[in-house]
């Protein structure tokens, strides 16, 4: 089984923070071509622009994410109004603090600023959340500014869920927005399935969907649709695969124009 270590020369991604404006899809853009990480770059809690412990490589067509070390890859472009397929699983391997709680991940877009404004290690940024139990929450990635979110929810035990209809508009700009059928009974630890989780197990693939639509986030889930968002106070940035503490391969990263409904 081959394995390609994709290496990182720091100085060389510093060209990322320069402005250019942001692409709005006119034809499917291919993000991951099965080969390489070419469009990408590192940005690691410890390590920053490089990636001593090959946390990010290719295997057989798909990108690896190891999960040691926290960090993600980034876009060196940016992007608006889009419709984002990722298609993941989860890998075996859980690391560190999260070795025995829930497989973390997330796919986070609209990111703006300096690379690790969020605890010296993402993008300032609203992430389509990935996590045993949780995926497809919407959760504020602060920065320099707090991105800000308004979804129409109901509250339950202290925490925010979409309800599609009977839902109050609620706006936060910090914390989390659950999708609508995450457990209240949600448990931290590994493998954890709740009752109407729409995420396929460990070791299945799943299709998530983050379709950017001006100021407007929906997130799909393997065909269904399970959170909605308006008024993001972010409508464009980068996109950043998230390393977080479990093992998450990747064979599908594409960006489709947006589809408007007659």
């Amino acid at each position: 089984m081959r394995l390609l270590v994709f290496g990182f020369i720091s100085t060389f991604f510093f060209c990322a923070h320069a402005e250019s404006p942001a692409i709005t899809p006119k034809k499917t853009i291919i993000l991951f071509n099965g080969k390489n990480l070419d469009g990408w770059y590192p940005y690691l809690r410890e390590n920053k622009y490089n990636d001593p412990k090959h946390v990010f490589t290719i295997k057989d067509g798909m990108i690896r994410i190891s999960g040691e070390e926290w960090g993600g890859i980034a876009t060196r472009k940016t992007y608006r109004d889009y419709h984002l397929i990722v298609e993941w699983k989860w890998g075996g391997a859980t690391w560190g603090e999260r070795k025995d709680r829930a497989r973390d991940s997330g796919i986070l877009v609209h990111g703006v600023g300096e690379d690790g404004a969020y605890g010296n290690v993402w993008l300032e940024s609203i992430e389509s959340q990935v996590i045993e139990g949780g995926t497809g929450d919407f959760i504020m990635v602060g920065g320099k500014n707090k991105p800000s979110l308004t979804v129409d929810s109901v509250e339950i035990g202290g925490q925010h869920y979409w309800r599609e209809n009977g839902g109050t508009a609620k706006t936060l700009n910090s914390g989390r927005f659950d999708w609508y059928g995450r457990d209240p009974e949600w448990k931290d630890e590994l493998g954890f399935r709740g009752k109407q989780d729409v995420e396929n197990p460990t070791g299945e693939w799943n299709r998530q969907e983050v379709i950017c639509d001006h100021d407007q986030l929906t997130n799909i889930l393997n065909g269904k649709v399970v959170n909605h968002a308006y008024k993001s106070s972010h409508t464009e940035g980068k996109i950043q695969l998230q390393s977080e503490g479990a093992e998450i391969l990747i064979r599908r990263v594409e960006l489709q124009p947006v589809t408007k409904t007659p």
